[in-house]
């Protein structure tokens, strides 16, 4: 499987047991707001070892990275990707490998058309939405929340809902400000 964007690349890059993984910031990386974020981020997730990033407002856990994630990233309205909450926490998801163009994949807009295919998360939020095939390479972007924060993180290797749930604590430093609405919910205040 060749993997996209930014987890291909910091998997690329963190080949060296050890090594710094080599990423670039989000563009409002220095941006306060990530401070309390980040510094709360898990030093173990999904059971797998925080790293050293290159990049301010970043981490990633795994050796190889299995999880890349940036604070500061932009999020485009209106979004066509799904939405879900998961603890009072709401996540855009996208899969990176259903990308026409892989450089996209790689910028910090997640307002991409989707596939049809439903995220992993999603996948276990409601059953009418399971996935035949839930893996590849994922991003989950907070919504409602400035500065936004984007995980990218491999599906076959990591499980979304654990991912999210676990993250949830240091995310919800930076104040939500909107939530996602479903279409049931814009039908409903028709």
């Amino acid at each position: 499987m060749i993997l996209t964007g930014t987890l291909a690349g910091a998997l690329l890059l963190s080949g060296c047991a050890g090594a710094a993984v080599t990423l670039d910031p989000a563009p409002d990386a220095a941006d306060p707001a990530c401070a309390p974020a980040m510094v709360a981020m898990p030093t173990q997730l999904t059971g797998l070892d925080q790293r050293e990033t290159t990049a301010q407002a970043t981490t990633a856990w795994g050796d190889p990275a299995a999880i890349v994630l940036k604070c500061g990233v932009h999020v485009q309205e209106p979004v066509a990707d799904p939405c879900v909450s998961v603890n009072g926490v709401d996540w855009i998801l996208a899969r990176e490998d259903d990308q026409a163009d892989p450089a996209s994949a790689a910028s910090d807009s997640p307002t991409r058309a989707t596939s049809g295919s439903p995220s992993p998360a999603a996948s276990s939020a409601s059953a009418g939405e399971r996935s035949e095939d839930p893996t590849g390479t994922w991003t989950a972007t907070t919504f409602g929340r400035t500065p936004a924060i984007r995980v990218t993180f491999d599906a076959s290797k990591v499980p979304s809902s654990s991912l999210l749930t676990e993250l949830d604590s240091a995310v919800s430093q930076i104040p939500q400000t909107k939530r996602c609405q479903s279409v049931q919910d814009l039908q409903y205040h028709r």
